[in-house]
């Protein structure tokens, strides 16, 4: 069987698997139906893959990096990629036109035969211009990935074997009819009926005419004899069903390789697109380092929201922070100043890095993470059953069920729905368990007497960061490290909207 194995080494990517019950707030915490358009551009199909990619990344660094190799000889010879993903649609093309469908369920051996032999037809000349792309190819692409890819094109594609199946196609037509051995079982019943090979004849004409025959019985059925057609019916259906089940599983392999193709294909086709919108706007895109669980590690520069860039169609302020064996990021500071664009961009780079894509950055090194939870503020709306207190407390249950150690938490005003005091308290003593269990924690926050509890602590495993506001109040959206402050300045906002200073 001829597999893809370009998204991951050892396996085809399974886009029928479900993700975590979670990632429904994952996708709405961090806005991810924008990145998932960006990288379809109106493709439902890569709308589709793109989504179960990011959602099901990977913690191991092996296919991080496999995939990061794949994509960079993507984004140098995109029209090779978009030659060989036609080539799979195109296939499917053909199978929903001509109305191809193998099924065994209810299926006569002739139905079969003559379903896969189509198949096997429409597929012919697309496995041709496959091979032909890996003989002109081959040497262009760089990576593990495509280097395996090409050589079992050329190995299993081989011009014996495809002159053979050529062959083989024509001869399942039977022009001459079926030529079916048997013999008789008990009861002089017919047994063990065989498909056999009609012999070639390559004599001249005159020759076979005064040859002696060789003498034969023939019977021909009356053109209304409906029952005598349907018994030779069933002796043909018993003679080709070994040959029907063998062409059918050859065909069954070359629909799942075309299949697995225009999925691993379409993957990086829109990593392609989205790679295309961000250095449109002149964002700058880096391949990240991935890190593994042993020692925690966050650091970035020019690190932006994608999410943002994308919305608002122009370049949006980057950050630049480097944290070392921290197990908690805290972030406080002025209100509207950029602490849930910078949580936003952490998360949806940590997303794209554990899919094995760029993320929106000049560079990024992190550690991968075996799950990435998110635990947002959500406005009251009517769906609500309870109160925003009782809604945030269920939703943080819901992550302590599925959480693991070595998992990524992004709180983005946790338990502001209560007052400072309670909240503080109870934010307290969840962020502690969660660190104390392994797990890595950003937290957005204007609750002081929480960030006044952490900071008093001086410990070296947790990074204080803070919106920066300059002196007439002006927010530049720079996340950097700095100390809690006891206020978050409303009073700025209070001046802009209203237009007279508070005493």
């Amino acid at each position: 069987m001829m597999q893809v194995l370009l998204m991951y080494p050892d396996r085809d990517f399974d886009p029928n698997q479900k993700p975590a019950p979670e990632t429904k707030d994952l996708i709405q915490d961090l806005e991810l139906e924008r990145v998932f358009a960006a990288m379809a551009r109106d493709d439902d199909f890569l709308y589709a893959t793109a989504q179960q990619a990011l959602l099901l990344g990977t913690d191991n660094i092996d296919t991080v990096l496999y995939r990061q190799e794949i994509l960079k000889d993507s984004l140098e010879h995109v029209d090779l990629i978009k030659r060989m993903y036609g080539l799979s649609l195109e296939f499917l093309k053909r199978k929903h036109e001509q109305w191809i469908w193998i099924s065994s369920l209810h299926s006569s051996p002739s139905s079969i035969l003559s379903s896969s032999r189509r198949m096997l037809e429409a597929s012919l000349d697309l496995l041709k211009n496959l091979r032909r792309i890996a003989d002109n190819s081959a040497k262009l692409f760089q990576s593990r990935g495509f280097q395996r890819f090409f050589t079992m094109i050329q190995e299993e594609l081989e011009d014996e074997y495809l002159r053979v199946v050529e062959k083989q196609v024509k001869a399942l037509k039977f022009p001459d009819g079926v030529l079916l051995s048997g013999r008789l079982g008990r009861g002089n019943e017919g047994t063990q009926y065989l498909l056999c090979r009609a012999k070639e004849n390559n004599r001249h004409w005159l020759r076979q005419i005064f040859t002696a025959k060789t003498p034969g019985y023939s019977y021909r059925l009356h053109p209304r004899d409906n029952q005598g057609a349907r018994m030779l019916g069933d002796l043909r259906d018993r003679g080709i069903a070994r040959v029907a089940n063998a062409v059918a599983q050859a065909a069954d392999n070359i629909e799942f390789f075309f299949t697995k193709l225009r999925v691993e294909l379409g993957f990086y086709l829109a990593c392609v697109n989205l790679h295309d919108q961000l250095t449109h706007l002149r964002e700058p895109v880096a391949f990240p380092k991935p890190l593994s669980h042993e020692k925690r590690c966050f650091s970035c520069t020019g690190l932006y929201d994608a999410v943002l860039a994308l919305t608002m169609q122009q370049k949006v302020t980057g950050n630049t922070i480097h944290a070392a064996d921290k197990a908690l990021l805290m972030v406080t500071g002025p209100n509207r100043g950029g602490k849930t664009t910078f949580l936003h961009s952490v998360g949806v780079a940590q997303l794209l890095m554990q899919a094995g894509i760029f993320v929106p950055a000049e560079s990024f090194t992190a550690n991968l993470y075996t799950g990435i939870f998110t635990h947002f503020k959500r406005e009251e709306d009517k769906a609500m059953e309870s109160g925003k207190f009782e809604e945030e407390l269920k939703r943080m249950r819901v992550i302590i069920e599925h959480v693991s150690p070595d998992s990524l938490i992004l709180l983005n005003e946790s338990f502001a729905a209560t007052n400072e005091r309670e909240g503080s308290e109870i934010a307290e003593q969840i962020i502690s368990a969660l660190i104390d269990k392994g797990m890595k924690v950003f937290y957005v926050t204007h609750l002081y007497e929480l960030a006044r509890r952490f900071y008093a602590r001086d410990s070296q495993d947790i990074l204080f960061l803070r919106a920066e506001r300059l002196a007439d109040g002006t927010r530049t959206f720079k996340i950097r490290e700095a100390k809690p402050l006891q206020t978050s300045f409303a009073a700025d906002l209070y001046q802009r909207i209203f237009g007279m200073k508070t005493e």
